[in-house]
């Protein structure tokens, strides 16, 4: 016999990506792994091409494609790396801003998800997907994936209350 609760999950983790993904593409007007890009770009900034490709999980020459479309789009800058022999990527104050409104418009849209639920059960929801969430990754690689669209702002990616900061240690 399936299990509910496995497949309620399942119909609201579906319905949650679609909503934001479509929300993100709309504000980059470009679909796929760009919008993940920007957004570990703002967090990572010079970021190798190679960094980018692991964190995305696509291919090597599949990152490069991506840094090449952000950087026609003035979104992306390339610079010498500390070692001269790699390229590093960073966002320029445009591509700071369009990651900014990727974050705006994926909290827009998970928010709207969200409202039906009172305050309270929102404040019981929260600790049950922290315990969720610390679950996805066992390594910082790992964690930077599955982080690749958070607002770490929100999450508290920059101190201890990140539910993967075991992935640091």
């Amino acid at each position: 016999m399936p299990d509910r609760l496995a497949q309620l999950l399942g119909v609201l983790s579906l319905a949650a990506a679609d909503r934001f993904r479509s929300a993100i593409e709309d504000s980059l007007g470009r679909g796929g792994a760009h919008s993940a890009a920007l957004v570990h770009l703002s967090a990572h900034p010079d970021a190798s091409v190679q960094a980018l490709a692991d964190v995305l999980r696509v291919s090597q020459p599949a990152a490069v494609k991506i840094a090449d479309r952000l950087g026609a789009d003035g979104l992306v800058e390339r610079r010498i790396g500390a070692d001269r022999r790699v390229r590093t990527l960073s966002l320029t104050a445009n591509g700071r801003r369009a990651a900014d409104e990727v974050l705006s418009r994926r909290e827009a849209a998970l928010d709207e998800l969200l409202s039906v639920l009172q305050p309270a059960e929102r404040e019981a929801l929260e600790p049950l997907l922290e315990r969720l969430v610390a679950a996805l990754a066992d390594d910082r690689p790992g964690a930077l994936t599955v982080c690749r669209l958070c607002d770490r702002t929100a999450c508290g990616c920059n101190a201890a209350a990140c539910p993967l900061q075991h992935t640091t240690a």
